[in-house]
């Protein structure tokens, strides 16, 4: 009897997964919406009876997951790339012959995918069952959101077909036009404030801590591509990719195009012009891809942009505004940043009334004056800029911006640096630029210390609690608690992340620490060629030059930043308060690679790049994209490419196989 009812459970379940597929894949149903009801019911009405039959992958297991107190961190066995931009034909020319000249080709095929404005996802399946969901976060680390896109429909819960081992896929999750103007509707009929744009509405849904409020969100997700195949399944170009993903169950854009040639490309991104916002769902713009995946190894990345695509973005959309006042932001560096505060102005799906008017040099190339009507511009999450004054509205009452001689906050001396065509306040304990520098240390991406934001930092230094970011390590209960609106739980809650902050990796605290010109990615560099705080304390130029991505001005910043008394005695307080100054991973391992720089050609077999890359940097060496003469030894791959091989033969370099580097890495 029991193995009866098994055999219906799953029968059923397969034929429910069969119509998700058809409805949300291919938008083609079979059934009406009574009989899927039906099926649903029946299922339930079985699994209720059998509890001992319910299983993640079941259609009735999409929402009901306890709310959790805090996302986990998932470390993407890949990492997902953000992409490089271009605006026009021209510039999408220079990208394609750039990559002709780097795969050594006079021409090569592409896929032309719409950029779904959302919000990136990875979903993690094994032997072809759901396991795990994540955010694309910083691209390297992620946030566990499992529950909440088991709660999106389109998303299989189990594959069509089984595939063993673990396969990743990726996909952007979004909102449809319909559906957020009907969300919006239900919203003001129950007096609840209205979602500013789909974007924003969906990414808030994935984040929520209780999937009970996300299954009430209408999402949907558009799969776009792998980001990992332990099994080896996965086809060798894109468009045959979205094809085997879309004959797994996964919903795949019908409107991809394949481009045998650049002037197909062309073509198929004219061919969008004054057509995408006939879309139910927002885009801003294509995503070109090199079609034979086994070129994307060849190509590699640049930071955390492959080279292997790029972003053709749509026109930015445009509004008339008028300026009521430009007023000065003083930033973490010093630098005085001028912004217009604008008459509110409904551009690119959101409401704006500043916009960034960068420095003196582009006020006056432009002409901005107060109370001018002007054409501000806003694409995709760009900063809303000014574009361009009309000259024949502007009023009698107008009048030219000058630079202020002191600084808006503390009134010290301001000096122009005319190699960066910016004014800088000249006193280091400016208060604005400390509050600035404090939430740029506790931001997500440096030390993480969350509850920390602006406000409360602003407050900190008003109120002499802290003077520099070391002073965190030293704030006591009491002081937080006296705090008006501050109150236990949080005072708590903020000392606890403090506390935790300490174990974050070197590197974010190396990127927190606010260096000109260092960024997160040259932070994770630097770490990995010099473990030890010490060591950076002690460099010189020509020492950082040495290493691949570190040009001359990156150079002088980080050794004025170190050579700088003040400076030095922050991080030894930072040292002696417990805070991490050391990359653990680097010192705990013998570094027999130091001085070796490896350049790879070709798809390796046996491990992902990005682990081989991770692995030789946390043995001492360096990693290349390109054959120069500094470059010790070429890793050889499948397919390698022709112009690396003849590179490297001119230069002498080693040639060595993925076995080889295998033997050396272990």
């Amino acid at each position: 009897m029991k193995q009866k009812i098994f055999e219906k459970i799953n029968e059923l379940r397969e034929h429910i997964n069969w119509h998700n597929y058809l409805y949300h894949a291919l938008d083609a149903p079979t059934v009406s919406d009574q009989q899927y009801d039906h099926l649903m019911v029946e299922l339930l009405t079985l699994e209720s009876q059998n509890p001992e039959f319910i299983t993640q992958d079941s259609p009735t297991q999409r929402v009901g997951a306890s709310p959790v107190k805090g996302f986990a961190s998932v470390v993407h066995r890949e990492p997902m790339f953000s992409l490089g931009n271009v605006f026009d034909e021209l510039q999408l020319r220079n990208w394609y012959e750039r990559t002709c000249r780097l795969l050594a080709v006079s021409s090569f095929e592409t896929m032309c995918e719409l950029k779904i404005d959302g919000l990136a996802v990875s979903l993690t399946y094994q032997d072809g069952v759901f396991i795990k969901g994540s955010t694309r976060g910083n691209g390297v680390t992620g946030e566990e959101v499992t529950s909440n896109l088991r709660t999106i429909k389109s998303i299989p819960l189990r594959l069509l077909q089984s595939i063993p081992s673990i396969l990743e896929v990726r996909g952007e999750v979004y909102i449809g036009k319909r559906d957020f103007l009907g969300l919006n509707e239900k919203r003001m009929t129950a007096g609840l404030p209205l979602f500013a744009n789909p974007r924003n509405t969906a990414a808030g849904a994935i984040r929520q801590l209780d999937s009970v409020i996300t299954s009430q969100r209408p999402l949907s997700i558009w799969v776009y591509g792998i980001g990992s195949d332990d099994s080896g399944s996965a086809p060798y170009t894109q468009m045959e990719t979205l094809n085997w993903l879309s004959s797994l169950g996964f919903p795949v854009n019908s409107h991809n195009r394949f481009c045998p040639t650049f002037q197909s490309l062309v073509e198929s991104c004219d061919g969008w012009m004054g057509r995408y916002e006939e879309l139910d769902y927002g885009t801003d713009g294509l995503v070109i891809k090199v079609n034979h995946r086994n070129m994307w190894q060849e190509l590699g990345s640049v930071g955390r942009e492959p080279r292997w695509a790029i972003a053709f973005k749509w026109p930015a959309e445009q509004a008339v505004t008028k300026i009521k006042d430009i007023g000065i932001n003083v930033g973490r560096t010093g630098r005085l940043n001028p912004y217009a505060v604008m008459q509110p102005i409904h551009v690119g799906g959101v409401i704006i009334q500043h916009a960034a008017l960068h420095n003196e040099d582009y006020i006056l190339s432009k002409d901005i004056r107060v109370h001018d009507w002007v054409i501000v511009e806003r694409s995709g999450e760009v900063i809303p800029q000014v574009v361009r004054v009309l000259p024949e509205y502007r009023p009698d009452d107008s009048r030219q911006f000058t630079m202020p001689q002191s600084c808006p906050t503390c009134g010290h001396n301001v000096a122009r640096d005319p190699e960066q065509s910016a004014h800088f306040c000249t006193n280091p304990s400016c208060s604005s630029q400390l509050v600035e520098r404090i939430q740029h240390f506790v931001s997500k991406g440096a030390m993480d210390i969350e509850g920390l934001g602006y406000q409360w930092a602003r407050i900190l230094t008003e109120q002499n609690v802290i003077s520099n970011v070391a002073d965190l390590y030293e704030v006591r209960r009491d002081e937080l608690i006296e705090i008006d609106r501050m109150g236990e739980v949080l005072a708590d809650k903020i000392l606890r992340n403090i506390e935790n902050s300490k174990q974050v990796p070197f590197w974010r605290l190396l990127y927190g620490l606010g260096i000109l010109h260092v960024g997160a990615e040259i932070s994770e560099i630097l770490t990995s060629s010099f473990p030890n705080i010490d060591q950076l304390l002690e460099l010189k130029e020509e020492d950082l030059m040495q290493i691949p991505g570190i040009g001359p001005k990156i150079a002088s910043s980080v050794v004025s930043f170190f050579q700088n008394p003040q400076n030095r005695v922050l991080i030894s307080r930072l040292k002696s308060l417990g805070v991490g100054t050391v990359n653990s991973q680097m010192v705990s391992n013998k570094l027999v690679l130091k001085g070796f720089v490896f350049c790879l050609t070709g798809a390796l077999e046996k491990m992902p790049r990005a682990l081989v890359e991770s692995k030789i940097k946390t043995l001492g060496g360096a990693v290349t994209s390109q054959i120069t003469k500094k470059t010790t030894h070429l890793v050889v791959g499948q397919e390698p490419g022709v112009q690396k091989i003849s590179q490297a033969e001119k230069n002498n370099t080693t040639f060595i196989g993925e076995g080889q580097l295998l033997d050396l890495l272990q």
